[in-house]
């Protein structure tokens, strides 16, 4: 008869993801998720069949489920607008700006680090891209309708633009924290709504 697990699962998985978070895929070691998880490693597999890999893409959806409903705050509301799609960067310039912001977005670090070999972290990233660029699109169309930006705009274009964006921006944001850059990328996006 197995054994009870002696952890719970999602406390694990959180642990997990924040060690992920702050080191990325591959500097973080079976041994460093035992320490930050307090788990054994014959623990960790047979909770997790695939290993570290397994509950790598398992922190990745929970960051997606947990993490990213708090990034995308009221931008995910039915009557976002203009205003709540820079509050969003305005949102990841201010979190760039601190220490826990330099980490980045664990999806953004995936699709550089691990996306391009991996295909399941690769479509929970593309999973999270298109949450973002719906978002931005539902909020455009909103703009355009209450003519908070030009008429001829195109939500969906736009959209694809500011996600590319935003995902740079976070990138930049890593390699060099200077709100003087951050902002500067930010406000000649949104030129482009003008």
């Amino acid at each position: 008869m197995p054994r009870p697990r002696e952890f719970d699962p999602d406390t694990v998985l959180d642990q997990a993801m924040r060690r992920f978070w702050e080191r990325g895929y591959r500097a973080t070691s079976i041994e460093d998720l035992v320490k930050a998880t307090g788990v054994k490693p014959g623990s960790i597999y047979s909770a997790f069949p695939g290993g570290k890999r397994a509950l790598f893409v398992k922190s990745l959806e929970r960051y997606s489920k947990l993490v990213v409903p708090q990034k995308l705050g009221e931008l995910d509301a039915p009557g976002a607008s203009v205003a709540e799609v820079r509050g969003y960067f305005d949102g990841l310039v201010r979190d760039l700006l601190g220490p826990e912001g330099r980490q980045g977005c664990l999806l953004v670090n995936t699709a550089i680090e691990k996306a391009a070999e991996d295909d399941e972290a690769a479509a929970v990233v593309r999973g999270h891209l298109a949450r973002l660029e719906r978002c931005m699109t539902h909020a455009l169309e909103n703009a355009v309708r209450r003519r908070e930006v030009r008429a001829a705009l195109d939500p969906a274009g736009s959209a694809k633009l500011l996600v590319a964006t935003c995902q740079g921006l976070m990138v930049v944001g890593k390699a060099n924290p200077d709100e003087a850059v951050l902002r500067a990328i930010v406000d000649n996006a949104f030129l482009a709504l003008a």
